[in-house]
């Protein structure tokens, strides 16, 4: 019963914190049966994740999670891209950045899952329904919060040009996208060796990042908010919190907390793993 309120807790605080910056946000906006169009992409998030929900928990199983994910960040995009009259080269620029970044992470996420039979981190998660439905929310926030100076740029009645913010924009969001699928694809390349089971990866990228790929992540998404930041105003730069939040989430909440509390079970009593970790920065790769 504790866990039960808990969860209800957690729920009611994200949808109540994204109701109120969304409608803080979009002010002045184009709206659709007097609501703006933030707020229906926002309610289109949080239905399409409950009802990846309602089938999970029903067959107990996690295994459509990211592709439910991908499939909504890009449907979110395509939406806006619908709804919006007037579009301009760099919001075509930004959509195309942010498809090609949920494709690739979801393909890759659901190609693991599908190979490793599933994901541990839901084993204690799935018979509880108030805590896999915690889950599905946390997604929910995570796509629309991510995506929220997207949304607000793409949203803006004015079309956005290529700018010198757009293009330098777009470069930072292709170095984080190299980073972070170079990194996703050592550590799978480490993994499908047999001699490696059982130890962790040391080398390429994870020679100087404990988490390469969640830089990568982290720096695409700050590409994609300075491409938006040129249609922002007003009450709209409150979307900026859109790389901020994914900060707080990938280093406080469900990446590298998770992963960095595994790995010393495993390896803890490891000397090898305990100078690695000593001499290896967790997040920001060191240069030399």
């Amino acid at each position: 019963m504790k866990s039960a309120w808990s969860g209800g807790a957690i729920i009611s605080l994200l949808l109540l914190f994204m109701v109120a910056l969304t409608y803080a946000a979009s002010q002045g906006m184009p709206r659709i049966a007097g609501m703006a169009i933030p707020l229906w992409i926002l309610v289109g998030v949080v239905a399409s994740q409950w009802l990846g929900f309602i089938h999970a928990y029903l067959f107990q199983t996690e295994r459509y999670y990211d592709v439910i994910g991908a499939v909504a960040n890009i449907s979110v995009v395509l939406s806006m891209l619908v709804l919006v009259v007037q579009l301009g080269v760099g919001d075509y620029l930004l959509a195309g950045c942010i498809i090609v970044w949920a494709l690739r992470l979801g393909s890759f996420l659901f190609l693991r899952i599908m190979q490793d039979g599933g994901d541990t981190r839901f084993d204690n998660i799935k018979p509880s329904f108030s805590r896999f439905l915690v889950a599905w929310t946390l997604q929910a926030s995570w796509i629309f919060l991510i995506q929220l100076a997207a949304i607000l740029a793409l949203s803006d009645e004015r079309a956005l040009p290529l700018g010198w913010l757009v293009i330098i924009g777009f470069v930072i969001w292709s170095v984080g996208m190299v980073i972070e699928s170079v990194a996703d694809w050592q550590k799978r390349q480490f993994r499908a060796k047999p001699s490696h089971r059982g130890k962790f990866i040391s080398s390429g990228l994870w020679a100087r990042s404990r988490h390469p790929n969640y830089f990568g992540e982290i720096l695409a998404w700050v590409g994609v908010s300075l491409m938006a930041l040129p249609a922002l105003n007003g009450w709209m730069y409150l979307g900026l919190i859109s790389p901020c939040f994914l900060v707080l989430l990938l280093t406080k909440v469900s990446g590298v907390p998770l992963l960095e509390a595994s790995a010393d079970q495993r390896w803890g009593g490891d000397a090898e793993y305990a100078r690695y970790k000593r001499t290896t920065p967790v997040l920001i790769p060191r240069l030399f």
